[in-house]
Order: structure tokens, then C-alpha cells, then sequence
């Protein structure tokens, strides 16, 4: 829509291929006036270009589609326009030509402006929100390994010892996790990221759907991980699994070992969270430097955890050994082949 007589209209709109028609459909502000807001809508369903309209014309068509269920996008500079900007979901002013009133209006301000930067925009803001759900996955997969293990605590009342203790969940949350989650949040853009159909507007950043990825696919596969490291200590030193020992050398290097398999199935999994449907391998393991650094934390954190005295007391731990270190590097392994598996299939079924 546009105060440009007909032709201008046109020619502008084809040059940016905003239609896809030889002959659109072209209404001006004059007929316009004379419409139904049943006729525009009717209108709004096909391709169709506003001419010559008016400032309160532009806030009729933008309300009309916005009851047709669209997003709306508006572009302005002047005075006049402000109300069509405020309405619509997303408001754009002019950053050298526009008025201050308009730029008040607005949601985005183009500095330069130029219409190629809002392409850029929507491809940035489309990034941010997909790291955002990427962090958020992956903090909360680590919750389930670590209430899976009290539960079984619980729900043996006790013949089970507790595999993971308050001060090792505290390692893990505030210690390990947070440096590789602060690398999700710099992930560069998926490919085809601007091939996506926009979001619904009613579509939450935590929805049902990412709860139940992280909760139960992703924490599932990591509790069942961790609980069988810390049977595995009990049975490579011979120890009958009926009752466990609750305290001593044995019952810290089990803790250890459960504690040491959460950290090591996370390396897995934010290598998981990094893409939505992509492959790891045609992403490349080693292109995000913050992930890298935070997983070389995670693993001398760890071993600061397991091998020095003073956090030995403070958190329960006990050095663990060659073996078992065999075994915590193997831990990620499954984790990431499974996701791997899935999104592979995934990408099947969108071809």
C-alpha cells in the first residue's frame, strides 16, 4: 500500500517481486473509500495493491488483515503515518527521513534506510529467538538426571543409596552448565533459517513440544546414562548391588561417576541443541569457540572435583579411575547418535 499513483505502485512492487502476477489486482484509495470491510477482506484474501490511499486508509487495511489473522508489517516516515505504525505488529520507520513522531510509533528504526536491512533484522531476530530455545533446552535436559536419582532414592526408601548429592547438583547448574549454554546463545543461523514460514502468533517460547524434548527425550536418555555409571563403580569393584553401601571410599566414587556421566552426556547434548534439524557433522563440531571453551571447563571443573582433597570434602567426591574415565567419555556417545538418528529422520520427512 502506497500513496504512489497506480503505475509507480506497480512498477515498485514487481521490482521487489511483492507480487507474482503480470496483472495484480491494483485498488485505489478512492475505491477504497466506497468498500465494505467485508469487500476488503475479501480483497486482502489474493494478491492485491492499495494506490493513492490516505494515512487513516492505511490504519483500515492494516486492522483488516490483522482480523484476517496476519502479521502485519508497516513502513513509514511521516506524521501521518504513526498510527498505522502503531497499529500494526511490526511498525518500521525511516532513521535519516523519518519524523520523530514516527520513530516513536515504530517497533524498528532503519538507520541507513534502506528495505534490505529489515531482511537482515527478521534473519537476526530469527537467530536470537532460536538460541534463546536452544539455552533453555539445554539447561532444563540436565533437570531430569538429577531428580531421576533422588526419586530412585526415594522410591527405594533408601536401599539404593543417592547417587547424586545437593552440592553436586549445585556443580552441575551453576558450575558446568553455564559456559557451553552461553555458547548457544552465539550460534550462528541455521541454514534456511529464512526459508521458514513465519510463527504463529500464538506460539510461546516454551512450549509443550520443547518440554517434552528436553524433559523426557533428552533427560530421559542422561538419567538412564547416569544411573547405570553409578552401578557400574559397584560392580567393577565387585560389590553385591544388594545393599549398597551409603557412605565410605566406594559410595563417593559412585557419586562421582554419576556426577562425571551428567557432565559428559551434556557435552552430547549441546552438541545436540546447537541445530534444530541439521546434522552435527555438516555443522561442524569445532566452529563455536564459546561452546569449545565451556566443554574443556566442564571436564577440568570435573576433574578438579574428583581429584582435589578440599572439593573432595566440600562435595562428596572421590577420584575415579582410568577405567572409569574410559567409561565417561563413551557416555555422550549414545546420547548424540540417538539425536542424530531423529534428525535424520526428520529431515526425510520434510523432503
Amino acid at each position: 500500500m502506497t500513496g504512489d499513483y497506480d503505475l509507480t505502485a506497480v512498477s515498485i512492487a514487481k521490482s521487489i517481486d511483492i507480487v507474482k502476477t503480470e496483472q495484480p489486482r491494483v485498488i485505489s484509495g478512492r475505491i477504497l473509500a466506497d468498500m465494505s470491510d467485508v469487500e476488503l477482506q475479501e480483497a486482502l484474501k489474493d494478491e492485491v495493491i492499495f494506490a493513492r490511499i490516505a494515512p487513516e486508509q492505511k490504519f483500515r487495511i492494516v486492522t483488516n488483515l490483522q482480523a484476517l489473522g496476519h502479521v502485519v508489517a508497516v513502513t513509514g516516515d511521516g506524521v501521518n503515518d504513526a498510527p498505522a505504525l502503531k497499529k500494526a505488529d511490526i511498525g518500521v520507520a525511516m532513521g535519516i527521513t523519518g519524523t520523530d513522531v514516527a520513530k516513536e510509533s515504530a517497533d524498528m528504526i532503519l538507520t541507513d534506510d534502506h528495505f534490505t536491512s529489515i531482511v537482515r533484522a527478521i534473519e537476526e531476530g530469527r537467530a536470537i529467538y532460536s538460541n534463546l530455545r536452544k539455552f533453555l533446552s539445554y539447561i532444563f535436559n540436565s533437570n531430569t538426571s538429577e531428580a531421576v536419582p533422588s526419586a530412585v532414592f526415594l522410591f527405594s526408601k533408601g536401599l539404593v543409596p543417592l547417587p547424586l548429592s545437593v552440592m553436586q547438583i549445585l556443580a552441575i547448574d551453576l558450575g558446568s552448565d553455564m559456559m557451553p549454554a552461553l555458547g548457544l546463545g552465539v550460534e550462528q543461523p541455521e541454514e534456511g533459517i529464512m526459508n521458514q514460514p513465519p510463527r504463529a502468533k500464538t506460539d510461546r517460547l516454551i512450549n509443550s513440544k520443547m518440554l517434552v524434548k528436553s524433559f523426557l527425550w533428552y533427560g530421559g536418555m542422561e538419567a538412564l546414562v547416569a544411573m547405570a555409571a553409578f552401578f557400574a563403580v559397584f560392580a567393577l569393584h565387585g560389590q553385591s548391588l544388594v545393599n549398597l553401601p551409603a557412605n565410605g571410599e566406594l559410595y563417593r566414587e559412585a557419586t562421582t561417576m554419576t556426577l562425571g556421566a551428567i557432565i559428559f552426556c551434556q557435552i552430547g547434548q549441546v552438541m545436540n541443541c546447537r541445530t534444530k534439524i541439521q546434522s552435527i557433522f555438516k555443522r561442524g563440531f569445532f566452529t563455536n569457540r564459546t561452546i569449545n571453551l565451556g566443554l574443556a571447563i566442564e571436564v577440568l571443573l570435573f576433574s578438579l572435583l574428583a581429584y582435589v582433597p578440599f572439593l573432595n570434602g566440600l562435595f562428596g567426591t572421590a577420584p575415579i579411575t582410568s577405567l572409569e574415565w574410559g567409561i565417561l567419555i563413551l557416555c555422550p556417545i549414545p546420547i548424540f547418535l540417538l539425536e542424530e538418528i531423529r534428525k535424520a529422520w526428520l529431515r526425510r520427512r520434510q523432503t
